[in-house]
């Protein structure tokens, strides 16, 4: 790490508040992963007749632990359970014993928190925990590809409008002022409506339209650093354009660009939200954030649902906008050179 980035860091620790987030929202990213390995109705590990199992990574048929039937065991049964206690053997279950579709019958629907299900369940009797955890990583992994794909975009169209001006900037102008004026809700409710929704469907509808709010700063950066004396002076001893672009004008584009990111997360999992609150979102059954929060709407009577899915959401778009603040502050030339 170079001074100025080493100055950077210092300058985003001594905002507390973001670094806090910052370590915040990197352990509720870390849990989301490892969803399997906490919410999950099939047992982490087993041993049976002295051979160890790994069920929740592995299909295995209910005969090979004793039982009559060719297909997956019901891992919640006594029977099966049985059979593997009588053998000697044991089993290592998850924290929370269900998945994110796992309907437990044992309880009316929708059951509020208990020992057995610590955030209740929903109305379909799926546990609600497993649901926010499995939900968490979807929200923040399709964040974070929106993400980067915006910024792949933007950056590209920003720069090669800048650097080469003239009637490619004009026209790209042009274009990006209709386009950006088009009613984006209501195409990307028409689009969901047209194709089967799911996760990389919605994450190319999205990108069409999230890449226009970086290409104005990367242009404006590359309008006024095509100008400079040590550019020019490259252009003049024949360094290629490709070269140019991305070894001497592109960084110090990226910092500007680097500002928006936490937003653009931010503004991309609440999308991934709304859509799916409205029912144009992810498949139906999929763990959801939004789809939680509309699952509250429509059961006043249960409001862990509700609560429960606007708090995880709150939360998680808090943190990032607060990240998003230290980063800013961390990249003002007035914060780092002081």
């Amino acid at each position: 790490m170079n001074p100025l980035n080493q100055r950077r860091w210092q300058a985003f620790k001594q905002h507390r508040r973001s670094y806090f987030s910052f370590w915040c929202f990197l352990l509720l990213f870390t849990v989301s992963l490892f969803s399997n390995l906490i919410a999950n109705n099939k047992p982490l590990l087993l041993s049976y007749q002295e051979e160890l199992y790994v069920p929740f990574l592995k299909t295995y048929p209910e005969t090979t632990f004793g039982g009559e039937l060719d297909i997956e065991p019901d891992w919640q049964d006594d029977y099966i359970q049985n059979q593997i206690e009588q053998s000697g053997g044991w089993i290592l279950s998850a924290p929370v014993p269900f998945s994110y579709d796992t309907i437990n019958y044992n309880r009316p629907a929708p059951a509020p928190p208990s020992s057995e299900n610590y955030f209740g369940t929903d109305d379909q009797g799926r546990d609600v925990l497993a649901r926010v955890l499995y939900g968490l990583r979807t929200s923040i992994l399709f964040g974070l590809m929106l993400t980067l794909g915006t910024t792949l975009f933007g950056v590209s169209i920003g720069a090669v409008q800048g650097y080469y001006g003239g009637s490619v900037d004009l026209l790209g102008q042009r274009f990006l002022e209709v386009w950006s004026g088009l009613p984006v809700l209501y195409l990307l409710i028409i689009l969901s409506g047209l194709i089967d929704s799911g996760f990389w469907s919605l994450l190319g509808i999205l990108l069409l339209f999230s890449f226009v709010p970086l290409i104005d700063p990367v242009r404006a950066e590359f309008l006024k650093a095509r100008n400079y004396d040590y550019v020019m002076a490259a252009r003049a001893m024949g360094l290629g354009h490709a070269r140019l672009m991305t070894r001497h004008i592109l960084p110090n584009a990226l910092v500007a660009t680097v500002t928006f990111l936490p937003f653009i997360l931010c503004g991309a999992i609440g999308t991934l939200a709304s859509l799916d609150f409205l029912g144009f979102g992810m498949p139906l059954g999929s763990p959801s954030l939004g789809e939680l929060i509309a699952q509250g709407k429509h059961n006043l009577q249960a409001p862990w649902l509700g609560i429960t899915g606007f708090l995880t959401t709150s939360l998680l778009l808090i943190l990032l906008v607060f990240i998003g603040e230290g980063v800013r502050d961390a990249l003002d030339p007035r914060n780092v050179n002081g």
